[in-house]
């Protein structure tokens, strides 16, 4: 597999690196909390056998430095806004879309605002508390969870995350895809100085984010709600389960878990492949429709 390729895209406070791999339609990953690029990889290069796939570190994460105050009331639509900017520079047409955990979050907020610059948009398991029904509670975990972050630090909030929202099991990548010693700790360093950035910025609006059920209504055809074949009695599963519910769609699932396109790459990138071309099949007018007369032609 060739290496991506790589760069950078100012935007407004920020500037963006990316990376591009394969041939063919585009598509762009957008990455979870921990805000790098780099463990979307395995799954990238499975994908970059069928598309031109983007992946990037979100602003504030990473390589992706920001210039200006970040305002958490905003993140999500300014994320969003970035997103299509990637597009615009990096897609001369409508761009399937993943976006998993937070990115779902980014996702959604892009095919609210955006919708005509992409094609299938497949968001997996996104922390969204606020349509919960029982929001009230999770919001205030995601309080506490900052406050335990602010008073015992990164690592004592780990635990708590981990414990409460149930993300056992296996979190690496297959052992033919795990990074070499130097990558390695490079991205350890990257993730551990995304935490902070994390904890700061992301914990308390992403969860709290509402979502605009009238806009995905109205873009449902291009909207995909997906989660893990192992986490659906998860706290990670239920988001999509209810929005799945509020807007009158199905769930498909993933392989693996909350973390399955890091665990089960291969797979997940098979299964995600099937659901896009499916979709596409699905929204296609039959040859019978192309061909059929127009209203009052005789």
């Amino acid at each position: 597999m060739r290496p991506p390729r790589h760069g950078t895209l100012d935007v407004p406070g920020a500037r963006l690196y990316y990376e591009v791999r394969g041939y063919g339609p585009p598509m762009l990953c957008i990455p979870t909390g921990n805000g790098d690029a780099t463990p979307l990889g395995p799954l990238a290069d499975s994908l970059a056998k069928h598309y031109t796939v983007i992946t990037y570190d979100r602003r504030g994460f990473s390589r992706s430095p920001v210039f200006e105050p970040t305002e958490d009331h905003r993140r999500v639509d300014v994320d969003a806004h970035d997103a299509r900017l990637l597009v615009d520079h990096l897609c001369d047409k409508p761009a399937e879309v993943f976006g998993t955990c937070s990115g779902g979050i980014v996702a959604l907020a892009l095919l609210q605002a955006h919708p005509h610059r992409l094609h299938t948009v497949v968001v997996h398991e996104p922390p969204l508390a606020s349509i919960l029904p029982d929001a009230e509670h999770w919001l205030a975990f995601y309080d506490n969870l900052y406050l335990t972050y602010r008073e015992r630090g990164t690592d004592a909030a780990r635990e708590v995350f981990r414990d409460h929202v149930g993300l056992e099991g296996e979190t690496r990548p297959p052992k033919d895809v795990q990074l070499p010693p130097d990558q390695l700790e490079q991205l350890l360093s990257r993730l551990r100085r995304n935490q902070v950035f994390w904890y700061e910025h992301e914990t308390r609006s992403f969860p709290a984010y509402r979502p605009d059920l009238a806009a995905l209504r109205q873009h449902s055809d291009q909207l995909v709600l997906a989660g893990g074949t192992t986490s659906r009695e998860q706290y990670a599963y239920r988001p999509n389960k209810e929005l799945a519910r509020l807007l009158g769609l199905t769930m498909v699932d993933l392989p693996g878990g909350h973390v399955g396109h890091v665990t089960h790459p291969y797979e997940f990138a098979d299964r995600l492949i099937d659901v896009l071309r499916r979709k596409q099949r699905a929204t296609q007018p039959s040859r019978n429709d192309l061909h059929s007369p127009h209203p009052g032609h005789k």
